[in-house]
């Protein structure tokens, strides 16, 4: 069996899977931290702490379902994959921007515009790289 048949050619949504465990990881001791009073961790996570459980969770949640996409060992598109992967951390990250960054968070203020920016190029690719993949996959099960 080649390294290629063994993965699908989606070695990348493995990669990128375990890197974003990691990622959940370090996040939730930075919350096991926050709960003891770690003063450089209160400097850090200056914003509401639900949005740093958010941003653990979401990072979890992508992991989930990039395994899940890797599991079913359909091959992707370069692209499909990296969007996937890429918008899987951006997509999480905006949470963990929003609880270091409390004015990100503020309702009656509006967020920076590269902050706007950012959130709709993550929507934008995650959306695709989930969504293609979604496709893909689905119309994999028609082949004989």
């Amino acid at each position: 069996m080649h390294q290629n048949d063994k993965h699908a050619g989606n070695v990348v949504l493995i990669q990128g899977a375990c890197l974003w465990m990691l990622m959940a990881l370090l996040l939730a001791w930075c919350m096991v931290g926050l709960n003891f009073g770690v003063a450089p961790l209160k400097d850090i996570f200056a914003g509401k702490f639900t949005r740093l459980l958010q941003a653990h969770i979401d990072f979890l949640l992508m992991s989930a379902l990039i395994f899940g996409y890797y599991a079913a060992k359909v091959p992707f598109p370069w692209h499909v994959r990296w969007a996937m992967v890429v918008g899987a951390f951006t997509n999480s990250s905006l949470f963990l921007l929003m609880a270091i960054f409390p004015i990100l968070d503020t309702p009656k203020v509006p967020p920076p515009q590269i902050f706007q920016i950012y959130l709709f190029a993550s929507l934008l690719t995650t959306s695709y790289g989930f969504g293609k993949g979604a496709v893909l996959m689905f119309r994999s099960t028609f082949k004989s």
